[in-house]
């Protein structure tokens, strides 16, 4: 079987799927994370922190939940359901940053965990450092 053979194989085999579901479900379930968000923010600031704390507290809480869901195996079925509706807030972050931990756990902790859990979300905290100092650098030089 040649590549061109292949690609026709795959393109019969591969299962169909409606944009428009996949766009609902993602508007919805990423929008119930951040009404979640914003409940747990109101929380925080009626339990006396200040908008800043309670920002804080957000991120952490949304963060730890994602964190625990990944651990039961539970985010990635939120997210097969979902699409991008669970990887673009921060929930997808700490799914990015507990997947590969979890995957090399039996490779040690050192060598396993240690070394490879930034695989996903290395690139990304990479490239948001170098983006936030060119922006700094443009910030300081025109504002």
């Amino acid at each position: 079987m040649n590549k061109e053979e292949y690609k026709e194989y795959v393109k019969r085999r591969a299962k169909r799927s409606s944009s428009f579901k996949n766009c609902v479900f993602a508007f919805l379930i990423g929008g119930f994370i951040c009404v979640i968000g914003q409940a747990l923010m109101e929380l925080y600031t009626r339990l006396g922190a200040t908008t800043q704390n309670a920002s804080t507290l957000v991120s952490i809480s949304l963060i730890s939940v994602a964190a625990l869901l990944t651990g039961l195996g539970l985010f990635d079925k939120i997210a097969k359901l979902a699409g991008a509706g669970t990887l673009v807030p921060i929930t997808g972050f700490s799914n990015a940053v507990v997947s590969p931990a979890i995957d090399t756990r039996s490779e040690g902790y050192i060598f396993g965990v240690g070394a490879k859990i930034f695989t996903i979300a290395g690139p990304v905290i990479l490239y948001g450092i170098f983006t936030g100092v060119i922006y700094g650098i443009i910030y300081y030089l025109f504002g």
